[in-house]
Formats: structure tokens, sequence, C-alpha cells
């Protein structure tokens, strides 16, 4: 039977990742929802850090930061409404004043150098080619945060600055942790505040950059998450009510994709083994002391008990010791 759509089925990345590997995720929104499944999943993972980040130059630059474990310059640091933010972050690295902001940047650069000097992968996901350069001093930002339009030039990276840029961070990344590899992924986040045209333009420009990068380092591979949304799934019923949003029924089907083309046999079948687990523990019962649901929570946690071994289940034990505790006769 036609099944009147392309599917594009998972290939196996020669760069194969186990449950006990690092993993830090950094970029645009996507890469907080992979991210998420992640930890969810019981992988060691670093998910965004630095909050969104969507261009490539400051991607790669907040990275760096945290390689170096370096202050950021004050230049970057500004005041908008009695709160601090920085040019080089996300708007959720924001305080009531410098020193405070300082010491929140400070301190998350220096977890995540630490994480990423025994880091396995580092998932980079491209959100926009689109950038904003400060015009008192000629730097590209992550994030304007809401600072009157006139202090910035806009204009969209090209093909070859993305290339570039990239070459520098890996170099430095490389000589930092030589072990780890890099996923590049596109964002299938639409970028509609730049029009539907230059939101193509940009996925475009992100898509070859995406494409040299592959084809010139052998600890680098491109991920087709943007594809897999463009054109395996290709139907508005993916997005979210704000037609930008892939929903949460796409980022699964783009999770299991990604599961089957990067993790061990090993890992997929604790997967498995987790997801049913992950549905008992989320069971609401109209009775939760009844015989058969405690049975039940005994049950779970039989099997948290043989899984305390590989991952750190301590937390959902306790949760379902206290549950049997307070219903016992």
């Amino acid at each position: 039977m036609n099944p009147f759509r392309t599917v594009l089925k998972p290939g196996v990345s020669k760069h194969t990742l186990s449950l006990g590997d690092r993993i830090v995720t950094v970029g645009s929104c996507f890469a907080e929802a992979m991210g998420a499944r992640l930890l969810a999943n019981k992988v060691s993972t670093l998910a965004n850090p630095f909050g969104v980040v969507y261009n490539p130059h400051s991607l790669h630059k907040a990275v760096l930061y945290a390689v170096y474990n370096e202050p950021v310059p004050e230049s970057t640091f500004l005041e908008r409404d009695g709160l601090h933010y920085s040019y080089d972050f996300h708007s959720s690295f924001s305080a009531g004043n410098r020193a405070e902001l300082r010491k929140r940047i400070t301190d998350c650069l220096g977890a995540t150098h630490h994480f990423l000097k025994d880091a396995r992968a580092v998932i980079l996901t491209y959100g926009t080619a689109w950038i904003y350069t400060r015009n008192e001093t000629g730097e590209v930002v992550a994030n304007c945060h809401k600072m009157p339009s006139q202090l910035f030039t806009k204009s969209i990276l090209t093909i070859d600055e993305i290339v570039a840029s990239f070459g520098d961070f890996h170099k430095r990344l490389r000589e930092f942790n030589p072990s780890c590899v890099v996923i590049l992924t596109v964002s299938p986040v639409r970028h509609l505040r730049d029009t539907i045209e230059g939101n193509s333009l940009s996925k475009a420009i992100l898509r070859a950059a995406c494409g040299t990068i592959a084809r010139s380092f052998e600890d680098v591979e491109y991920y087709p998450a943007y594809e897999i949304m463009m054109d395996d799934l290709r139907d508005y019923r993916f997005y979210k009510r704000d037609m930008i949003h892939p929903t949460e029924e796409a980022e699964d089907y783009i999770w299991e994709h990604f599961v089957a083309t990067y993790f061990n046999a090993e890992t997929r079948a604790f997967f498995e083994e987790w997801k049913g687990i992950r549905a008992a523990l989320s069971h609401r019962p109209f009775h939760p002391g009844s015989a058969s649901h405690q049975s039940f929570l005994r049950d779970t946690l039989a099997k948290l008990e043989h899984l305390q071994q590989t991952v750190n289940v301590e937390e959902e034990m306790k949760s379902l010791r206290r549950q049997i505790e307070s219903h016992r006769a």
C-alpha cells in the first residue's frame, strides 16, 4: 500500500552513544526539547546550559566561554528596566544587579566547563542564520534583550562565515576534549518573524553550512531533524497552535529516530524498559491505599531496585517508598 509520505529511515552512526556517555545540548529551543528527553531517559545530559541561543556564531562563542572558563567581557553587560542582562546570553540570565548576574554566568560556565571536559558528544542546534550586530562594538549578539533597534544592524551570515566560525570552534573544542564528537542539527522551529522567505533563506544557509562542515571533519555528523519535520512528517498537524514549534508528538517521533541512529542496542533496550517504568511512576490511582495499587507500587519498586546499579533512581525509589509507607496498616 502506498504510504503517501516519504519516510526518512534511521541510519546507523559511526559515533555510537551509550547510556553512560555524557552529552551536552546547546542551541535553539529544539535543543531544549531533545535535552529534556535525554534527561528523562536517564542519560547524563547538560541541556542548553546557556539558555536558548539561535545563531551559529553566538552558539560557538558561548561554548568557548565554557571551554576556557573565563569571565565574560564587561562590555557585554547591559541594564534595561532595572534588570541586568548579557548580550551573549539568553534573557533567562538576568538579575537585579550586575554582580549577581556575573556570578550566575560564572557558575554556569564553571559547571559547563567541568561537564564538557568528559563529554562524549555535543549536540549543536542552529536556529537561524540571521544575526544582530551591535553598532557600538561590532559584536554579534545572542540576544537583543528588547533594546532599541537602532543599536543594532541586522544581517545574515553566509555559508563561508558559518564554516569558518565552526572551524575555529572545533579546533579549540578538540584541544580541550579530544574524544568529544559534534552532532549538528538545524532546528525545525520556524522563525517567521524574519518572514517566510527570510526563514527559508536562513534554513537553506544553515543546512548548506552543516553539509560542508560534516564533510570536512571526521568527528562531526549532521543529524536530519529538519528534514524529518519538513519531508517525513510534512503536515501542519505536527505543529503547535502557533504554527512555529513542533508538537510533542513530532518531537517524540524525531527523538525515536535519533535513538535508533545513535544509541547502541543495550541502551535502546534500557530505554524500552524505562519507558514502562516511567508510565508506572506517572500513574495516579483513584484508590492509592487499595491492596492492588500497593502491590503495583511494590512491583515497580522491585524493578527500580534492579536498575539502581545501572542508573540513579534514588529519587524515584524514595517516592515509591513514601507512598507505600503512608498506606501501611
